[in-house]
């Protein structure tokens, strides 16, 4: 009966988040309480969520604390000269710009929050692909599958759901995993590289200069058309307008980049080198695992506030325009400990563990690892990462638990499809990528899926080649 009410509980909590009939946090309160007093155990469902709540502090703390550290950063000013300089270097070859977009959506994914990754990617480099008439399939399909890695971090979602569900640090997930990550990362850029070629050749190289001059004669003759030749000769001044046609091409870019505005109050130039020492002394301590994370972030944040915003208004607004990102992610860590609380406390986890045990060959059973990480590219596609790590991943630890295979490789070993995961018709950040991109879903995902199958492999592969899963 715990097994059917087990699986029961899982797949209305999936069915409901899936078809928005709730909301995460909603969902991971509710369906397990009510289920909890279905399976006769209502009066210690407070037991429960304590415990859950008090295992699950630290990783709460980490996700706010790193919301608001990087958020504080992109205030500042920390990634403008970066999104610069890439722009810089792509000019107008399709190779370098195709590479420029993995690169950039990597950096900006550092802030763990896939809607502004894409609004800062493609709001730097829309305006090239259409300058140029490149695909902008390829933009967004790179973007995700860069992104899709990058999310990876212990403060992007996936590691802490992972962390959480099977209460384990989420460093001692994430730090190992750190080989086969930059494996995947390579292979992005590999692919990126790859993509960009095929576009050079369709379309060619051209300059700046060379491209401006081409989009200012077609607009002049869209004025020779509509108007008459006597409105062409201005339109033809300007497509022929000589040496300085270069700058007006990039200072248009920087005009266009809206996200950044590089005229915007919060910046701080004056402090460049300081947040930029800050941000790599923070990424060093958390690496080499000095301190835990959740305390890193938190010094992180409240040193970057002060020194930047060293007036309590201005501290207070910064809290405040980064409040509905660390109100969404730390409460649904919160709510999580109500459906692992009562997933564990009344011993319904065991029950599917061992109907799984029994159902999976033998002959499996000590790769447990292995299956999990093939499983988290369908899974986490067809699914919330929610439904996924809270639902699903402890079944499978439980399962592999039984063949000596450890929490720790089978939350690693979770992590793989995370770049597949990020084009999912269930990740919302997705419909901010192709809708800023004007791009179809459908030919997103048609485009970027088997790319993105086969950079979790990659990470998979090299997972399995360094000893980590």
């Amino acid at each position: 009966m715990l097994t059917i009410l087990g699986f029961a509980m899982i797949a209305t909590f999936l069915v409901l988040i899936m078809m928005k009939k709730m909301s995460p946090i909603a969902a991971l309160v509710l369906i397990p309480a009510l289920f909890c007093v279905f399976v006769g155990k209502g009066a210690k469902l407070g037991d429960y969520v304590i415990e859950g709540v008090t295992s699950l502090a630290p990783t709460a703390a980490m996700l706010m604390f790193a919301i608001v550290y990087f958020g504080v950063m992109i205030d500042v000013g920390l990634f403008d000269p970066i999104v610069r300089g890439i722009l810089k270097f792509a000019k107008a070859d399709p190779m370098r710009i195709v590479v420029g977009t993995a690169i950039l959506a990597a950096i900006v994914s550092l802030d763990g929050d896939g809607s502004t990754t894409f609004m800062i990617t493609v709001s730097a480099m829309y305006p090239l692909y259409k300058r140029l008439k490149m695909s902008l399939v390829v933009m967004t399909g790179v973007a995700a599958m860069a992104n899709g890695v990058m999310n990876t971090l212990p403060w992007g979602g996936p590691t802490a759901r992972a962390a959480t569900a099977l209460k384990l640090d989420a460093s001692d997930i994430f730090v190992p995993m750190i080989p086969a990550l930059l494996v995947g990362l390579l292979g992005v850029f590999v692919l990126s590289y790859f993509l960009g070629l095929r576009e050079r050749k369709r379309l060619g190289v051209l300059t700046l200069d060379e491209v401006l001059v081409e989009e200012k004669v077609e607009e002049t003759e869209a004025v020779l058309v509509g108007a008459g030749s006597g409105s062409g000769t201005s339109g033809t001044d300007k497509a022929t307008g000589g040496a300085g046609s270069g700058t007006d091409a990039e200072d248009d870019d920087e005009e266009r980049f809206q996200v950044l505005d590089p005229n915007r109050a919060t910046l701080r130039p004056k402090l460049y080198w300081f947040n930029a020492l800050l941000t790599v002394a923070l990424l060093t301590c958390m690496i080499m695992e000095w301190l835990p994370i959740p305390v890193l972030f938190l010094l992180g944040a409240a040193l970057a506030l002060t020194v930047n915003f060293p007036h309590i208004p201005d501290q207070k607004a910064r809290l405040a325009a980064h409040a509905d990102n660390v109100l969404n992610v730390s409460g649904m860590v919160f709510a999580a400990a109500v459906f692992t609380g009562v997933l564990q406390g009344t011993g319904m986890v065991d029950h599917m563990a061992k109907w799984m045990v029994d159902v999976i060959p033998e002959g499996m059973g000590p790769h447990m690892a292995l299956v999990t990480g093939i499983l988290s590219l369908p899974l986490t596609y067809f699914m919330s990462n929610d439904g996924f790590y809270f639902g699903v991943l402890p079944v499978l630890a439980e399962a592999g638990a039984a063949h000596g295979v450890t929490p720790l490789e089978m939350a690693r070993a979770s992590l793989v499809g995370q770049p597949l995961h990020m084009s999912s018709p269930l990740v919302p950040a997705v419909y901010v990528l192709v809708g800023m991109a004007k791009v179809e879903f459908g030919d997103h995902t048609k485009f970027v899926v088997k790319w993105a199958a086969l950079t979790c492999l990659i990470i998979l592969a090299a997972g399995m080649l360094f000893g980590i899963i």
